[in-house]
């Protein structure tokens, strides 16, 4: 997906939902499907630094970020 997408960082698959239990992220289901809700984590060296949850409106996201980050 990350090359078709032409994305310049891998993108990572919790098919099973290992890492989604594991930092007990919220999900639901939708047609049958179990879904993750969205999240925005921002990590640093390997550690969860901030989190942005619930991301609503969805185009609030960018600018969280940019302030994080900034």
């Amino acid at each position: 997906m990350a090359e078709r997408l032409h994305l310049p960082f891998p993108v990572l698959s919790d098919a099973n939902f290992e890492f989604c239990e594991a930092m007990r992220l919220p999900t639901f289901v939708a047609a049958d499907m179990r879904l993750v809700k969205r999240v925005t984590m921002i990590a640093n060296k390997g550690e969860v630094a901030s989190v942005h949850y619930p991301v609503f409106p969805s185009d609030s996201d960018a600018t969280w970020v940019i302030s994080q980050l900034s």
